[in-house]
């Protein structure tokens, strides 16, 4: 009887386990459909173009957008923003840059999550181009400069909550690539099975 308790226990606690290393595996697509289905986190716009004009009586209005950059912990990468901040005009095309490093003796692919503070500014910042969600591979060793292109919306100055909002972060997160990560486990796998 206590011998297949065990067993139950050992099978249910190795089914938790593996539940849990695939949803970490899905973390990074879910959390980009979570985003752009709530508006979560900042969740930002995208825009082919900045405005062409501005009307005159937002022409003075200025943001401070910060940029800020981190690396989940079992990627080898340095990221950073190559400009702490910028001073942003309403309806005026930016471009800011990271820089990426990989720190490894191998290829490594990764992917980033984003998002802005306060959320609600998110609404009014429109990226034009930006790395965000896409799988980058940077051979060993190798640095790469990687832009966003963005804009704040000049429907910001209509909206009362972001009277008061003087200061606008960015703020990207690298993670080890999705399939990367299954090619890993697939591998080690195979490698503890012979």
């Amino acid at each position: 009887m206590t011998a297949r308790r065990n067993a139950l226990l050992a099978a249910s606690l190795v089914g938790l386990v593996a539940a849990m290393v695939g949803l970490s595996y899905a973390s990074v697509p879910l959390y980009r459909l979570f985003c752009q289905v709530t508006g979560f986190g900042g969740t930002t716009q995208r825009a082919l173009a900045a405005p062409s004009s501005v009307p005159a009586a937002l022409a003075d209005r200025v943001f401070t957008v910060r940029f800020d950059a981190t690396v989940n912990s079992n990627l080898p990468w340095r990221f950073e923003p190559v400009q702490g901040e910028m001073k942003v005009k309403i309806g005026e095309q930016n471009l800011a840059l990271y820089r990426v490093v990989n720190l490894s003796k191998e290829d490594v692919t990764g992917s980033a999550t984003f998002n802005v503070n306060p959320p609600i500014a998110g609404a009014y910042f429109s990226k034009i181009a930006c790395f965000c969600f896409e799988e980058q591979t940077l051979a060993a060793g190798q640095s790469v400069e990687m832009p966003v292109s963005f804009f704040i919306d000049p429907a910001v100055a209509k909206d009362w909550e972001m009277g008061g909002v003087k200061e606008i972060v960015l703020s990207y997160t690298f993670f080890r690539a999705e399939t990367q990560t299954r090619k890993q486990a697939a591998g080690a796998s195979r490698a503890t099975a012979n």
